[in-house]
């Protein structure tokens, strides 16, 4: 059976099309659209125009999969679509625009399935998991390979940098904003026990992107997936003073993230810093594959 897979998410929308045999997976394509939904918001209101951002992507990966025989077809949105005032209208309209039925996630669904998903590729016993979305942050913490507990606020890379920077990377004051409204929202999750998460387990676009970064900066291997607390501390330290350097260094590595991955960084980075955690291992699995093994395989 060969499926595709749409994530509608707030920063970016992906396809990936899997090929699905017995217990056999292989991802046979991946698409991406810089869609940054997230930037058609306004006083919790999706425009008209976003609408149609959402509806053109999704009308481009349908004429993707017409290349390809695939069996079934599955959509679902996280925060673009669930954390708007209009989200029953919007969904309407693009639904009846696409043809497609999309599948809205609750924020504690979300940080389930990117659990299911990073899980299946790394072998991680115990420990702390974290999503930077464009308009949303999951945290799951997790022990035997269980889930103990899988939470979700609506502060993510992109909402973040509508919300409090005027130029392309945040100033001193604006990385305050950013650092304080995270930290209201850190301070309530009185579910996630303060402690010492020695590794913590990163998924999403923006946490691969610092990966990709870090490899860049250090000379590391491009397939090298752990990066330490140290030397995320220092990439935040040197994106923050705003030169001409840092902006060419984003630009070599993740242009399309220019304006996100410090925002996204400094989340992170605040992230670690509470939860004590010494290295970040990445993974390349995360919502969409959790989707696929949860939902899709389960049909």
């Amino acid at each position: 059976m060969i499926y595709a897979v749409v994530d509608i998410g707030s920063n970016t929308m992906r396809m990936n099309i899997y090929k699905c045999e017995n217990k056999d997976i292989s991802l046979l394509f991946t698409s991406k659209q810089s869609a940054g939904l997230a930037g058609y918001v306004e006083n919790g209101i999706m425009s008209k125009k976003g609408i149609k951002k959402a509806t053109d992507a999704l009308r481009s990966f349908l004429e993707i999969v017409n290349h390809f025989e695939v069996d079934k077809m599955h959509v679902f949105a996280t925060a673009a679509l669930r954390n708007i005032y209009n989200s029953e209208s919007a969904v309407s309209e693009i639904e009846n625009k696409t043809g497609l039925d999309i599948d809205v996630i609750s924020g504690e669904q979300e940080a389930r399935l990117d659990f299911i998903g990073a899980t299946k590729l790394l072998d991680l016993k115990e420990g702390i998991l974290v999503d930077i979305g464009g308009g949303s942050t999951e945290i799951v913490t997790f022990k035997n390979q269980n889930i103990i507990n899988a939470i979700s606020f609506p502060l993510g890379s992109l909402n973040s940098y509508k919300m409090y920077v005027k130029e392309i990377l945040p100033n001193k004051k604006e990385i305050k904003e950013i650092k304080n409204h995270l930290a209201k929202e850190l301070s309530g999750l009185s579910e996630i026990e303060e402690g010492n998460y020695k590794v913590l387990c990163g998924v999403g676009g923006s946490i691969r992107a610092t990966r990709k970064l870090n490899n860049w900066i250090y000379e590391t291997p491009s397939d090298n997936n752990i990066i330490s607390s140290k030397n995320l501390k220092s990439m935040v330290k040197f994106l923050s003073k705003g030169s001409k350097e840092a902006i060419d260094t984003i630009l070599q590595v993740s242009p399309d993230r220019i304006h996100t991955i410090l925002p996204g960084m400094i989340i992170l980075n605040e992230i670690v810093k509470k939860y004590n955690s010494e290295e970040i291992i990445v993974s390349d699995y995360g919502v969409r594959e959790g989707y696929l093994f949860d939902k899709v395989l389960k049909e």
